[in-house]
């Protein structure tokens, strides 16, 4: 057989996404959108400089029209508890009946910790307890629906999972805990792909967030939960995000915006399903490390990415060929050294940080324990299924990306 054409086997794909709408000036319809989810009041989260940010709150207010009934812009990258009990307190008081959700992931997420906690009966106290014990929470069977306005590329907006911390003081909790959450309820019923308004992003941060996203379409070419129907979206996102990110070497970067954007629809499309998710080892190691060291995640990401992707090549059952294919390199006489060049490439061209030594707050020293903590991670049985890692095998790839 064709390595090329290596199947994914036998799968069954329960998967009920909502609306997509993509294109520039996507933003305009939010209002018609809204009243055709029967939607009437919209409470806008997002963070602080987005919602100081003119060339994107001007249009966000214009196409909801009468729909808005409030802005909580108090969302931030450590997604605390805290903020989701004061969104929740704000969408009760304005009236609100579905969430826009407008930034990265830091903003996506916390919208899903308002739905979360928004929907419980519990107290705050009761709700921290729960989260200290668990790192996590229940996700009621109907919280209120999201609709996610993306403006960065870290690919946070068409899932149904979320990452959420506490710590001492606000968050009703005695040590810091980190966790997330995830349920079906929790998928945006619609998301909103406007390159427009991904362009008023700094490149900075367009660059940081890029390989979260891109490890979307990455991660499900050899995850053991991959499907012929995630096989074909992730290998076009991947295409697609490659020609985009492309033009960020250059000084033209918004260029590559409207092709980017479309490889972030795509990566994220059947990855996060009832049952499974696709999500597995590189986004494992990086939210580890950026949990150990003060770094973005898409940015740990692209630290760890090429050296996790030569790991799984040379010791995990990875459909080779498949990846060789997304990466047209197919004909190389070392395709999988070649594929870890491509990802490396695309990641250079970003210009973001490229060795963990380089993260503020990281120490050589650390890196025995951040393994530790990897091993114990959930992505990783997501991965292939061959693949099970030592601690030990885990340390030596933080020590390659050192």
């Amino acid at each position: 057989m064709d390595a090329t054409d290596e199947g994914s086997g036998p799968f069954r794909f329960d998967y009920d996404p909502g609306a997509i709408r993509y294109g520039a000036g996507a933003v305009d319809a939010l209002g018609a959108d809204l009243d055709a989810l029967g939607r009437e009041a919209a409470l806008v989260v997002t963070g602080r400089t987005v919602g100081q940010t003119a060339a994107v709150m001007d249009p966000i207010r214009a196409g909801l029209g009468d729909r808005l009934a409030g802005v909580f812009a108090e969302t931030t990258p450590e997604k605390r508890l805290a903020t989701a009990l004061a969104g929740a307190e704000a969408a009760g008081s304005c009236g609100a009946d579905v969430l826009v959700a407008v930034g990265g992931g830091s903003s996506i997420d916390t919208a899903k910790a308002i739905a979360t906690v928004g929907g419980r009966s519990e107290s705050a106290e009761e709700l921290g307890a729960e989260f200290a014990e668990t790192g996590t929470l229940g996700v009621p069977a109907e919280p209120l629906p999201i609709v996610s306005v993306p403006t960065t590329l870290a690919g946070a907006d068409f899932t149904q999972g979320a990452g959420l911390s506490a710590a001492p003081g606000g968050d009703l909790v005695d040590v810091p805990v980190s966790g997330g959450l995830g349920a079906p309820a929790l998928a945006p019923v619609q998301a909103v792909y406007d390159p427009e308004i991904v362009a008023t992003t700094p490149r900075r941060v367009l660059a940081g967030s890029a390989m979260n996203g891109f490890d979307k379409a990455l991660e499900t070419m050899y995850s053991r939960h991959a499907t012929a129907i995630t096989d074909a979206t992730a290998a076009r996102g991947l295409q697609r995000f490659r020609t985009g990110l492309a033009a960020f070497a250059g000084e033209n970067y918004r260029d590559g915006l409207p092709a980017a954007v479309e490889g972030l629809l795509l990566a994220q499309y059947g990855i996060s399903r009832a049952a499974c998710t696709t999500m597995s080892v590189i986004h494992a190691f990086g939210q580890e490390v950026s949990a150990a060291g003060d770094v973005q995640q898409g940015v740990a990401h692209a630290i760890c990415a090429p050296h996790v992707l030569a790991e799984l090549l040379e010791t995990a059952e990875v459909r080779t060929g498949v990846l060789a294919a997304a990466f047209e390199v197919g004909d190389r006489p070392d395709p999988e050294a070649a594929i870890v060049d491509a990802v490396a490439g695309i990641r250079d061209g970003l210009g973001v940080t490229t060795q963990l030594r380089d993260v503020e707050g990281l120490e050589e020293d650390d890196l025995p324990e951040v393994a530790a903590t990897l091993a114990d991670h959930r992505f990783l049985a997501n991965g292939p299924a061959d693949f099970h890692p030592t601690p030990a095998a885990l340390q030596a790839v933080l020590e390659a990306a050192w």
